[in-house]
């Protein structure tokens, strides 16, 4: 659901878009840590806020991470 969210903040349009790992973190809301595979070699981190039910707000794309490898640890940025 943020893939639009990521390609018009990069400017360009990604073919492949995987997710291959996630992290929580709950606060008022969840905090969520999204490793994305975009190409065969490169990946990139999401930060993704998923705001309570009741707030009735789709997830939003906080801040992301380019030029990451499959190798790179998740954390929180």
């Amino acid at each position: 659901q943020v893939k639009p969210q990521f390609e018009s903040r990069e400017n360009r349009t990604y073919g492949n878009f995987n997710a291959i790992v996630y992290r929580t973190q709950v606060v008022a809301g969840t905090n969520y840590f999204i490793k994305v595979q975009v190409s065969d070699d490169d990946y990139v981190h999401l930060r993704v806020f998923q705001s309570l039910p009741n707030e009735d707000q789709g997830p939003s794309l906080v801040s992301f991470q380019t030029g990451k490898t499959r190798d790179d640890p998740l954390t929180y940025f």
